[in-house]
């Protein structure tokens, strides 16, 4: 009986050991969530909603005023038996330049997609990856995004502005009717690539 004992609890040890080892490397990713705690991002496959909000103005302006001018007079007289000659000779030259350039920018953009955690650097910040794709009235919207977020910046409500995203890639593309008409013709991209 003493032997029987003994040989059970062995057999439960091990059983248990093998049990544990299992769960310790399937689930050693997975992080618990507290029963207060906000509906964050907490790892790789999780959702975090983007609020894109850029804004981007640049001018710069340039203005050049040059004058130049010079002058020459030349002037002699002479006389003889009561009578005198007078000459006057004036030469001007004159130069003006004025120029002036100005460039102005502006891009807003305002959208709303959801990213996808993908990766955890070694630091604990997260890389997203999302894509949007819109079809309206024959025309196609696509906008990609790719970053890195630190989990401080993600809001409670799980959602985090773009400019806190670190090394944001933000491409915003669009294909129909109203983006071929903004495309010159084919004559016009002809001759700007000659000139």
């Amino acid at each position: 009986m003493k032997v029987l004992k003994i040989l059970l609890f062995i057999c439960i040890s091990v059983v248990s050991a093998i049990a544990q080892q299992y769960n310790t490397g399937r689930f050693e990713n997975i992080r618990q969530r507290s029963l207060i705690s906000d509906f964050k991002a907490l790892g790789i496959g999780d959702a975090v909603s983007v609020l894109i909000v850029e804004t981007t103005e640049a001018r710069n302006s340039a203005g050049t005023n040059e004058a130049r001018n010079s002058r020459l007079n030349v002037s002699g007289s002479a006389g003889y038996n009561n009578s005198s000659v007078s000459a006057d000779a004036n030469i001007g030259t004159g130069n003006n330049f004025d120029g002036k350039g100005s460039n102005t920018r502006q891009e807003t953009i305002r959208s709303r997609l959801t990213a996808r955690v993908v990766e955890e650097d070694e630091r604990g910040n997260y890389i997203i990856e999302g894509t949007r794709k819109t079809k309206v009235d024959g025309e196609d919207q696509t906008i990609i995004l790719r970053g890195v977020i630190r989990v401080a910046d993600i809001r409670p409500d799980n959602s985090i502005y773009s400019y806190n995203i670190m090394d944001l890639e933000l491409f915003v593309e669009g294909e129909g009717n109203a983006s071929k008409m903004q495309k010159p013709g084919l004559f016009t991209r002809f001759f700007r690539m000659l000139f």
